[in-house]
């Protein structure tokens, strides 16, 4: 199979693409740790349990959704249910499966960090961008989601 290289197009959409993707991660859990006490790992899962039927979702979803290995979900979830944030329930159905599900206390921690989060969301990434690239991005974005999790 002969390589296709990249244009330097491309490469500079590559290369484009990592150092803000790396640079919006690094500053969100900056703001996040700082303002809240919370990484934005752990605030993604609460947030993801606040949104979810009855605010819990199976260990394997939550690992699912976000992208992360069953152990790394575990660790996080012994972090967040130390915090108080979470707690671990018995799935009925499944004597041997685990719900991860959000406490009040954890409800109290997201509705705490969010407007921060969101503030620097925004400042980071819509700030910059006209509504039509915020159009064109959702799109692009959608299709490269699409793409990878058919493979």
């Amino acid at each position: 199979m002969e390589t296709r290289w990249l244009s330097e197009e491309e490469q500079r959409m590559w290369r484009g693409y990592l150092d803000s993707t790396r640079l919006l991660l690094r500053s969100l859990d900056r703001q996040l740790t700082a303002d809240a006490g919370i990484s934005l790992a752990d605030f993604e899962i609460l947030a993801l349990l606040s949104e979810a039927p009855a605010h819990r979702l199976r260990m394997n979803e939550l690992a699912d959704m976000t992208v992360t290995t069953r152990s790394g979900v575990t660790r996080a979830v012994k972090r967040l249910t130390d915090a108080g944030w979470v707690q671990q329930v018995k799935c009925e159905e499944d004597k041997r499966g685990l719900f991860a599900e959000l406490t009040g206390s954890g409800a109290d921690k997201l509705r705490a960090a969010a407007p921060g989060h969101v503030h620097a969301v925004r400042a980071g990434l819509f700030d910059s961008l006209s509504p039509r690239e915020v159009e064109l991005y959702t799109h692009s974005y959608a299709r490269i989601r699409d793409n990878l999790l058919s493979r």
